[in-house]
């Protein structure tokens, strides 16, 4: 008994002197672009502050997740009064990515976007940049965000796109192309609760007009159809993010789960461009798999209110859900997709990685005018699996260039090759 009580009460003094030892210096090494005053200002963990392991693992996390930080470690040393001096060791990234996507349009032509960003501006983990793109017509569209612009939990963005694209909509009788034309402008809030919940709040007021066009549709236009359509818009737009992520260069594990709301006000006078409601919930769920290996899987669900509206928000798209369905193949305003793949690092050297991955992309639609039980008869389901491989750059924030195979499986089921840059999700 005796020998019991020494043993807690030397228990009891080991926590009390650990609780008791402080951080008597902060440093930060390895920094060349980003702002040192910026990131003293995100951690959490002071200086003259008691030690707390959670707290210091916590930052390290969330430096992991900054686009200008490729890796963060911590090292703490004890002196002699037994405090510590703690040191963040950063290794930079390289923020300033150029973007060209080459791809072939709806009508089977060539078609690119070339895009410029900045990740890391003024060294302060802001984002500017722009795209320009020609598909069939001409489009382009300017960024700028910054996170932690107020303070280290609030901050602001801005942007304008002019996005022109053909549109392929899905009457029941037909198929009919028209011209696509939104001028966007959006102002959002940010704010991070805490190391876990984040949201974003904000209003985008746009110009959207829609033309038939008879060169490229199947057929004249029914007389029931409409030639053109124009609304001015304001879309409400609320997203909350549970993120608990934890990044290690190429592997990832965690999970993160992505609310987004949006209101979109409408034209009552025109008949397809009625207000309307938007849902849309993503899960994703990332695990090790020993010392190479990355299991990642994504659960979307999709909801619109305008159900008997053939002007449907959800596509089913190589880029979007489906890999190897083809491009803007269907619409729907309801769906379900799973995205579940398997990455393994087959070479890594330096600042060069080879990753290969083997994946299995399935979805179903609510098309318009139809009720929910189509999500869940089979009519609309999509399932391709696929292969593919990845080129990722370890020093370049999101520089992991894909390319994948997809298979469909079923009658009529298409398969195609899909490139992009950033992992598919």
């Amino acid at each position: 008994m005796k020998r019991l009580v020494f043993i807690m009460m030397l228990f009891c003094v080991a926590i009390t002197e650990a609780q008791e030892s402080s951080i008597t210096t902060i440093n930060i090494e390895g920094l060349k672009r980003t702002d040192e005053g910026f990131l003293r200002r995100l951690i959490k963990v002071k200086p003259k502050s008691v030690y707390d392991s959670v707290k210091i693992a916590t930052d390290v996390e969330k430096l992991n997740r900054l686009p200008g930080i490729a890796k963060a470690t911590s090292k703490l040393e004890k002196d002699a009064s037994g405090n510590y001096e703690l040191t963040y060791n950063i290794v930079e990234a390289f923020t300033i990515i150029p973007g060209v996507r080459i791809a072939t349009d709806n009508n089977d032509e060539f078609s690119y976007r070339l895009s410029a960003f900045e990740f890391n501006l003024f060294g302060k983990n802001q984002l500017i940049g722009g795209f320009y793109q020609n598909d069939e017509f001409d489009s382009y569209g300017f960024f700028w965000e910054a996170p932690y612009l107020f303070t280290n939990k609030f901050g602001f963005g801005i942007n304008y796109q002019n996005n022109v694209n053909q549109e392929p909509v899905f009457f029941p009788e037909q198929e009919l192309n028209y011209r696509f034309d939104s001028k966007a402008f959006e102002a959002l809030f940010t704010y991070e609760f805490n190391f876990y919940h984040n949201a974003q709040i904000g209003a985008i007021i746009s110009k959207e007009e829609y033309s038939f066009l008879p060169e490229q549709s199947e057929g004249d236009l029914p007389a029931d159809k409409p030639a053109n359509l124009s609304a001015d818009r304001i879309t409400f737009r609320g997203e909350y993010e549970y993120n608990d992520i934890d990044i290690d260069y190429q592997y990832v594990s965690g999970f993160r789960n992505l609310l987004d709301i949006r209101f979109v006000s409408g034209d009552e006078s025109e008949a397809f461009l009625d207000s309307f409601f938007i849902g849309r919930n993503d899960f994703e769920y990332f695990q090790r798999v020993g010392e190479r290996g990355n299991w990642a899987n994504r659960l979307r669900v999709a909801y619109a209110s305008n159900n008997d509206n053939p002007f449907a928000p959800f596509t089913l798209d190589n880029q979007l859900n489906i890999r190897g369905v083809g491009n803007t193949v269907d619409r729907g305003t309801a769906a379900l997709t799973l995205n579940t793949e398997y990455r393994h690092t087959f070479i890594e050297k330096g600042w060069f990685v080879l990753q290969g991955n083997a994946f299995v992309d399935a979805g179903t639609w609510r098309n318009p005018g139809e009720d929910f039980s189509q999500l869940f008869d089979g009519t609309s389901t999509r399932l391709y699996p696929g292969l593919g491989i990845r080129f990722i750059h370890k020093r370049i924030f999101n520089a992991v260039f894909r390319l994948d195979y997809g298979f469909g499986v079923g009658n009529d089921a298409t398969q195609g090759l899909v490139f992009g840059i950033g992992q598919y999700f």
